[in-house]
């Protein structure tokens, strides 16, 4: 019986572990989409481009 219940646990396991999986794909994805429709950021300060380092 105690293998029985270990099966089950396991299998349980792995459904809640799966669900909380998707969840987090999920929350990843909307941040992607919020990011993606946020405007550029146009300060001065922050870390230059390649392109915009003249010092190299």
């Amino acid at each position: 019986m105690a293998a029985k219940e270990r099966t089950e646990s396991k299998s349980e396991r792995q459904k809640r572990l799966a669900a909380e999986l998707r969840a987090n794909l999920a929350r990843r994805k909307a941040q992607a989409r919020s990011r993606r429709s946020g405007e550029a950021d146009q300060r001065a300060e922050g870390i230059p481009s390649v392109k915009e380092d003249k010092r190299s």
